[in-house]
């Protein structure tokens, strides 16, 4: 970036935005008493109106108090507020709520009036029940068939298909399909739910599908009883995988009995034999082999030839690799994993001249398989990063925009839910240019998660600063070195566990940038006498890097190194102890392509990656990831600032693709 825009972003917020009074500190800190205010129903918040009429944020008081207010707020305050603020996030959010109460109160009349065909299946099912109301009728094509389409729909949908039902809409025939369709889905309830709806004769196959869904063990154990139908059949073509994910020899003993009783077409009996195949090869069956082996061709999926890989080398067999790997599909043997597995395998079989120029064609990229190659051959990291050059009128531009100037306000209020929506909506109207202008912004900003999102793809991803920001260096720093492990790989933790959104929080309920559970923190704290003011203090950083590094050094003490820590980080350690108790004498990189979880394996692999870039973000070099991976059992200790390592070079031409180094969000993993 010109050294003029980066003067520019360390300015005050005024320079870009005409919006602002001369304090705005002292607006913030008013639109803050006033928000809080609003929300809580207290008309008080009126008086801060004056000095906060220029003040972007100034739409979602009003609409906090009538949100506040919706259960005897009328028709005319809403329209009023929605004519002058009919484009922003809070008037349909109002629209939104507003309708929902009108439909509570069954107020049809200024239900139709208000609703504009937009809000999601609840409001579409309200506004059938309005016209209901009103003595119109239904028509299947033009009202439900939409509806009928979704595996399950709000309980607002009710009224309106009881009344399809009771004048014969949904036939015999809609009900199995979208019973069908819901069990493909594995939506259980909504298959409970329509059961009723069929003839009494067919109801049995239904609740059956159901059962299928629910309690796969049960139903295939029940199911050598049942008649031999096509639906009946569709619940054991669903049920046999989920009961062979949970016990694989459970499954196997339930198909024996089933393949016989059934009359299973080729495509179904497919899809059973390539679920019993890949999970017992999961779970690393001694037959697992044979089984993927002798699949049919009709039955084998790029999962089940990955595991014909992932079992032979388990079982150090490495013709049987070779042999898996040359069954890979074209597509499939392209990707990164597979061409390094292939040329450690030749590496073993003693074929290292066929190896080697896998492993330095490999080692030209900047992923996990990249910089393992480049070890295996000698050769220096490639990385090419690129530098983002915006022009200052493109920056006073975009950060002119009002939808960014509300984004960015929240940001600074610290309102990071509604940052993300008000970014969301504005983002969506920017082009290419405006959009790396913006991401680029925000990173300046310190708003550093909208920048690793953005630049996902193509030769964004060669936008290192911003993909991997050295945030909060000091904090990160000091507390690494206080809990004794490497910064780099608090950073790639923190990069991989939350792309540095502080406030994320998963469905198991780990919270902000490090993903720790209150109850590991409440620990954690406790025995380190470290700050802890309850579960939403891990979104403050302070609070949750020190306790998030504490709990990686926990891990690294009972497992020995960062890379069996990562594992156990993101799987739990109970996992990685039977894994390690199943295949410990394997080497590190065959020890992780042997890991049954594919997000944890995948995980493994990226927080390699991410501590190598990391580490040469701050060094300008790399330590080998080599010494990153010492052998199981092999002590390990953090490097040193001054520990050698490897120069980092951008060949020619650049890649531009390193995806084994992008993240994908997922809900964390317990800890």
């Amino acid at each position: 970036m010109a050294a003029p825009l980066r003067l520019l972003l360390l300015a005050s917020l005024t320079v870009f935005a005409p919006f602002a009074s001369a304090d705005l500190d002292a607006q913030r800190d008013a639109f803050r008493q006033a928000y809080a205010l609003a929300r809580g129903g207290d008309p008080g918040w009126q008086r801060y109106a004056p000095q906060l009429e220029d003040y972007p944020l100034f739409p979602y008081l009003e609409a906090a108090a009538l949100e506040h207010d919706l259960d005897h707020v009328g028709r005319a305050a809403v329209e009023a507020y929605l004519k002058r603020w009919p484009d922003l996030i809070p008037a349909a959010d109002l629209r939104r709520d507003f309708l929902q109460e009108l439909a509570r109160r069954q107020d049809w009349d200024d239900f139709l009036a208000l609703y504009d065909g937009r809000g999601g299946d609840a409001l579409a099912c309200a506004a059938l029940q309005a016209r209901l109301a009103k003595g119109g009728t239904l028509d299947f094509d033009r009202d439900l068939a939409a509806l009928w389409q979704q595996p399950s729909l709000p309980d607002a949908c009710d009224p309106a298909l009881a009344w399809a039902r009771d004048h014969g809409l949904l036939t015999r025939e809609r009900v199995w399909a979208r019973i069908e369709r819901a069990a493909e889905a594995g939506a259980a309830g909504t298959v409970a739910a329509l059961t009723p709806w069929l003839p009494a004769d067919e109801q049995d196959a239904a609740r059956r599908l159901a059962d299928a869904l629910r309690d796969p063990a049960a139903a295939m154990a029940a199911a050598a009883n049942w008649p031999d139908t096509p639906r009946h059949r569709l619940a054991v073509v669903l049920g046999m995988p989920r009961l062979a994910r949970s016990d694989s020899a459970r499954a196997e003993a339930a198909w024996r009995a089933l393949s016989t009783h059934f009359a299973f077409t080729p495509g179904e009996r497919d899809r059973i034999l390539a679920a019993i195949a890949l999970y017992r090869a999961t779970d690393f069956g001694d037959d697992a082999a044979q089984r993927l082996a002798e699949l049919p061709a009709g039955a084998q999926t790029d999962a089940t030839r990955e595991w014909r890989v992932r079992v032979a080398l388990a079982a150090r067999d490495w013709n049987g690799a070779l042999a898996a790997l040359d069954a890979l599909s074209p597509a499939q043997a392209e990707d990164a994993e597979w061409r390094y597995l292939r040329a450690r395998v030749l590496e073993v079989l003693g074929r290292k001249d066929e190896a080697r120029p896998l492993y330095e064609a490999l080692a030209r990229e900047a992923n996990f398989y990249g910089f393992l190659a480049a070890d295996r051959v000698g050769a220096p990291y490639a990385i090419c990063p690129a530098s983002l050059a915006v022009d200052d009128e493109d920056a006073r531009r975009v950060l002119a925009l009002p939808g960014m100037q509300r984004a960015f306000e929240f940001h600074a209020l610290d309102m990071l839910p509604q940052a993300r929506r008000e970014w969301a909506r504005a983002w969506d109207a920017l082009d290419a240019a405006d959009r790396r202008v913006a991401a680029d912004l925000a990173y300046r900003r310190g708003w550093y998660d909208r920048a690793v999102f953005a630049f996902s793809s193509g030769e964004t991803l060669r936008l290192y600063e911003q993909r991997f920001p050295l945030a909060r260096e000091d904090g990160v720093r000091r507390a690494a070195r206080a809990a004794g492990i490497d910064p780099a790989w608090a950073y790639a933790i923190i990069r991989a566990e939350s792309a540095w959104v502080a406030d994320a929080r998963s469905g198991a309920d780990a919270r902000g940038l490090m993903q720790l559970l209150p109850r590991t923190a409440a620990q954690l704290a406790k025995a380190a006498a470290l700050p802890y003011a309850g579960p939403d203090s891990l979104f403050d950083p302070t609070v949750n890097i020190p306790l998030g590094t504490r709990y990686l050094a926990r891990l690294e003490d009972r497992f020995g190194n960062p890379w069996l820590a990562s594992a156990a980080y993101n799987a739990g350690p109970d996992p990685l102890g039977a894994w390690l108790s199943a295949r410990g004498d394997l080497p590190p990189d065959l020890f992780i392509a042997t890991i049954p979880w594919r997000e944890t394996r995948e995980y493994v692999a990226r927080i390699l990656a991410f501590s190598v870039i990391y580490d040469w973000r701050m060094h300008g070099r790399a330590l080998a990831l080599s010494a990153r991976m010492p052998a199981i059992g092999v002590t390990y200790a953090p490097p040193a600032a001054d520990a050698a390592r490897k120069p980092v070079v951008c060949p020619a031409p650049p890649q531009a693709e390193d995806a084994a180094s992008t993240v994908t969000q997922r809900p964390p993993a317990p800890r």
